[in-house]
């Protein structure tokens, strides 16, 4: 709990940092499963950061202005940034330089998707990221769904060795995973508040098992059978 300036009580926000619908390749989840999912686990706000795209995470907005936030999982040539109060979607493979300036001038709040995760495309390497490090606000210190914890390891020494700020995130591609991992904070609204207090973050997290890379595989599965059926159908 945090004293607001006015001496009331008010209770700590539980953020869900990193998640998908079904406007991403590899999940399922409609955006008002999403919605309906975080209000039964009790999650106060979800940074919705579709691959490459906010139109799953404007739907569920639509759906609940204010649990809601806009983000987007943003492949670069480099790695993934994570980023959230995305106003305008950036597209895949520019430059690490270039998807950071796009977000900064629409004031994003940005940080690097699971960093040192080395089984997985988005993943960087340490001598890209330290170049990119004075232009983000934080990196993601704990991502449920990292194969090997020490992944998760590497990223929180690295933040703590550099003073950099941490996320963390259930990276939920089916609604049960959503609420896995989640940050604690202090009362936000838009993205300069919650650079103001992302440092005093409470991290909540919970290692996903291997298995769950199955539900995203599925997915990615189905939508390329449903895909190619249809361009049979209009064939």
């Amino acid at each position: 709990m945090r004293h607001s300036q006015r001496g009331k009580i008010r209770a700590m926000l539980r953020v869900e940092f990193h998640c998908h619908t079904s406007a991403s390749k590899d999940s399922l989840t409609r955006p008002r499963d999403l919605v309906e999912a975080c209000r039964r686990k009790g999650i106060d706000r979800v940074v919705v950061t579709d691959h490459n795209t906010i139109a799953g995470a404007r739907a569920a907005q639509k759906l609940d202005p204010e649990l809601v936030i806009v983000g987007e999982e943003i492949l670069t040539t480099r790695g993934e940034i994570l980023a959230a109060y995305v106003t305008e979607e950036i597209p895949a493979q520019l430059t690490p330089q270039e998807t950071i300036r796009r977000l900064r001038d629409q004031g994003a709040f940005i940080s690097v998707s699971h960093p040192f995760d080395r089984f997985r495309e988005g993943g960087w390497n340490e001598d890209d990221l330290l170049k990119i490090l004075p232009l983000v606000d934080a990196i993601e210190v704990f991502n449920s769904r990292c194969w090997l914890p020490r992944f998760n390891r590497e990223a929180r020494d690295f933040a703590e060795k550099y003073n950099v700020a941490g996320t963390v995130g259930s990276d939920a591609h089916a609604a049960f995973e959503l609420g896995r991992s989640l940050l604690r904070l202090d009362q936000f609204e838009g993205p300069e508040e919650m650079r103001a207090v992302i440092r005093s973050g409470i991290p909540q997290v919970r290692q996903s098992p291997p298995w769950i890379h199955l539900v995203s595989r599925w997915a990615s599965f189905w939508k390329m059978v449903n895909r190619s059926l249809d361009m049979k159908n209009q064939a």
